[in-house]
């Protein structure tokens, strides 16, 4: 391709919507453009790395036995319905209606419509397993997109669904599609860390996620640099230790104008962990006094489960004042006809500070299950950075990370309430056991940029590169370069290399800035000083100087560079 023909032009400023580097330099290496909020033009060279990496994945998922179907976007919303996804989705799922008054949804994944594709087929414990994928445009109406493509309200994604007799049969097909992921990832040159992750909408019993290391991710990855435990803050749980009492005699003490945690824990000369936090919430509507270790932090994803509540919101001052509980001296001790949950910390600890549930006043010793108690005990704490990692006892670290990928357990959870079953060998009717593996295809392309970028522009893997070499003629007003530029471009195009050819009558400084920003892995350049000695340079977008090589078997070499550096591993 040559660029004078190429479609999207570079840009030398920074957008000013752009606050990640990925979406920085997309735009500026003329690869995306905006349509609307959170729906974008993916531009020839942006829509070449897609494709790229849809071939590898498309080769690993082939590996892994699965075969690849189309499935529609637009479904019918009684399958939604019929599953319980219509409300557990909320105004996430966009809604559509056609001309016979029918509602529609545009789908934000493809569990039910994969299930009532598999109802059809299988009807025997012969027609199993079974592993299903397609790569297919996803929707989700996004309250607040961001990062270019990260967070986006159409983007591209490659699920899979396994289809089984039983747990072991899962069990197996999950490792198998486990194994698929990571070769995917490895083989488009991204590091990724597997984590423990919460099911989310999708639901199933466990599940991991897939997250490219960046500061710019919106997730936040607990890891433990001793044992290797990983999971994403969602779901990762830490050692909060246990600091039992034998329980004293419960008194009020004044606490003027003390209502943080931080104040009240200075004022008595205790630490945090010494006090009960309030925290109040509506679930589902409904109102819910939660309790938890002042040192701790609420993860509002494990309470909503805890509290097995759709919609959870933190409840307004008014509706906690309506409630009649005073804001910074709460306490659930002497609470009635209010709903309370506590974080299991609580029943650990001993002899703790409350609020007295009256202005500036606290209670000391307040002890559970004595002095008050809750309807639920349950983990919903945050784990942070430096708690003890809950399997070793070693400090616990944090990072950010883009999800790129997440896999499920679903089990029996679809089958069930859509009706998949099969006959086993004795003709008595079974539920299909799912596993679901989703891949965000779209998402992989600013998640590679953030891993493989500098402050030039874009280094491409080499296995996903837009173009595999970058042709870069200087001086083209010079006739021995410009036929020579042609040759080369002739001659490699003819022996298969993927190559960018720079045509442009353009001055050297501009040609190696969008170079450098495009960031093809191979520059090949070729100038009136290369051609004295029948020579090119060469230079690796990772290295900073160049090598000069003879044109003489220049292809060869060049051809030889590409393919080392794109071999599938193992294949």
């Amino acid at each position: 391709m040559r660029i004078s023909r190429l479609f999207g032009k570079t840009q030398r400023e920074i957008p000013s919507e752009a606050d990640t580097p990925s979406h920085q330099l997309l735009i500026k290496a003329g690869m995306v453009q905006q349509l609307t909020a959170g729906v974008y033009s993916y531009l020839p060279l942006a829509w070449a790395v897609i494709k790229n990496m849809q071939a590898i994945i498309r080769e690993e998922m082939d590996a892994a036995g699965a075969q690849e179907v189309l499935m529609p976007a637009m479904q019918p919303v009684e399958l939604w319905q019929k599953s319980g996804r219509e409300q557990a989705m909320g105004k996430t799922l966009f809604h559509v209606t056609d001309r016979r008054e029918r509602t529609l949804v545009l789908a934000p994944t493809h569990e039910e419509a994969v299930t009532e594709l598999v109802i059809q087929h299988v009807h025997s414990y012969r027609d199993l397993p079974t592993n299903l994928y397609h790569i297919q445009t996803k929707f989700r109406d996004e309250p607040r997109p961001r990062a270019g493509l990260v967070r986006v309200r159409e983007f591209i994604m490659k699920d899979a669904y396994t289809f089984d007799r039983d747990q072991a049969g899962l069990d197996a097909a999950y490792l198998k599609m486990m194994q698929a992921y990571q070769n995917s990832y490895a083989r488009c040159g991204m590091s990724t860390i597997m984590v423990e992750a919460d099911s989310g909408a999708i639901g199933g019993k466990e599940s991991h996620e897939f997250m490219v290391p960046a500061e710019t991710g919106e997730d936040t990855i607990v890891t433990c640099p001793q044992c290797g435990y990983a999971a994403n803050a969602e779901k990762a749980v830490s050692a909060k230790g246990s600091y039992p009492a034998e329980p004293l005699a419960m008194e009020q003490v004044a606490t003027p104008g003390m209502k943080s945690i931080e104040d009240v824990a200075a004022f008595l000369k205790i630490p945090p962990r010494q006090t009960l936090k309030a925290v109040f919430y509506v679930a589902d509507g409904r109102f819910v006094f939660v309790v938890i270790r002042g040192d701790l932090q609420v993860n509002e994803i494990k309470l909503a489960h805890a509290l097995k509540a759709a919609d959870l919101r933190l409840a307004s001052e008014a509706e906690v004042r309506e409630k009649g509980i005073v804001p910074g001296a709460a306490s659930p001790v002497g609470l009635k006809g209010i709903q309370v949950l506590a974080d299991d910390s609580v029943t650990s600890a001993g002899n703790l500070v409350a609020g007295g549930n009256k202005p500036d006043t606290h209670l000391r010793n307040v002890n559970y299950p004595r002095d008050f108690r809750a309807d639920v005990v349950a983990d919903i704490a945050l784990a942070a950075a430096g708690d003890a990692c809950a399997r070793c006892g070693t400090p616990l670290k944090t990072m950010r990370g883009i999800e790129v990928g997440h896999i499920f357990k679903l089990g029996t959870l679809y089958s069930e309430k859509l009706g998949a079953y099969y006959t086993d060998e004795s003709g008595a009717q079974q539920a299909i056991v799912m596993g679901c593996y989703g891949m965000g295809v779209s998402r992989m392309l600013p998640a590679a940029i953030e891993q493989n970028h500098d402050d030039k522009g874009i280094i491409w893997p080499v296995a996903i590169a837009p173009y595999h070499v970058y042709l870069c003629a200087l001086y083209l007003d010079n006739q021995a370069v410009a036929e020579q530029a042609e040759k080369l471009y002739a001659s490699l195009t003819a022996a298969g290399v993927s190559l960018l050819f720079d045509d442009r009558m353009e001055s050297p400084g501009v040609k190696f800035n969008d170079a450098d920003l495009l960031g093809m892995p191979l520059r090949i350049t070729v100038s009136p000083r290369t051609l004295e000695k029948s020579s090119v340079e060469l230079k690796w977008r990772t290295e900073k100087k160049p090598t000069v090589v003879p044109l003489e078997g220049l292809v060869d070499r060049v051809k030889g560079l590409i393919a080392e550096k794109t071999a599938a591993p193992g294949r």
